[in-house]
């Protein structure tokens, strides 16, 4: 396996495993005509803007074996002023979850926030009825911040929650 930095050539499979991601477990959540039938062209929009001219601030990372796209990661350093840096995406294909592949990837975005942005916390947004992805976080250290609502891209309103972790650092050592 291979952990690599996304390059723009990557947007349409990013996309794809996105999506494939979202109708997995987000049924019931967002819309179903959305998933269907929005879900992708949205998605490829959104990866090919971040992949063409990216912040200096936004680290995507892709975890790959045999050169199919297995899993990706999304951050953006320093993203709210209070909170810190942001984890924006963490997909797994659903046929490699469960093989501690997420935590590969967090333990390599949270070693590239620790060396840009170590003075700040991270955070990221989970759905609360993302059970997997909860007992996920609480495992590694994340504390439960904070219930918000969500604006889906279909219009929706998911309620999540907000897990946070003070430095980069800790965020490290709660994975190792």
């Amino acid at each position: 396996m291979e952990i690599r930095i996304a390059e723009y050539s990557d947007f349409e499979r990013i996309a794809a495993l996105h999506v494939r991601s979202w109708k997995t477990h987000y049924q019931g959540l967002l819309k179903q005509d959305y998933l269907d039938n929005e879900a992708l062209p949205d998605r490829l929009v959104i990866w090919q803007t971040r992949l063409t001219n990216p912040p200096f601030n936004q680290h995507i990372l892709l975890l790959e074996e045999n050169d199919q796209l297995i899993g990706f990661i999304c951050a953006f350093g320093n993203h709210d002023f209070e909170r810190g840096s942001i984890i924006e995406s963490l997909h797994i294909d659903p046929e490699y979850r469960g093989r501690g592949l997420g935590k590969k990837l967090i333990r390599e975005m949270a070693k590239w926030i620790d060396h840009y942005f170590p003075d700040n916390g991270v955070y990221l947004e989970v759905l609360e009825q993302n059970r997997q992805a909860i007992d996920f976080y609480d495992h590694i250290g994340g504390e439960h911040q904070l219930q918000q609502l969500w604006k889906a891209p279909c219009g929706s309103e998911v309620p999540e929650f907000v897990y946070t972790w003070k430095t980069p650092k800790l965020m490290l050592a709660s994975i190792e």
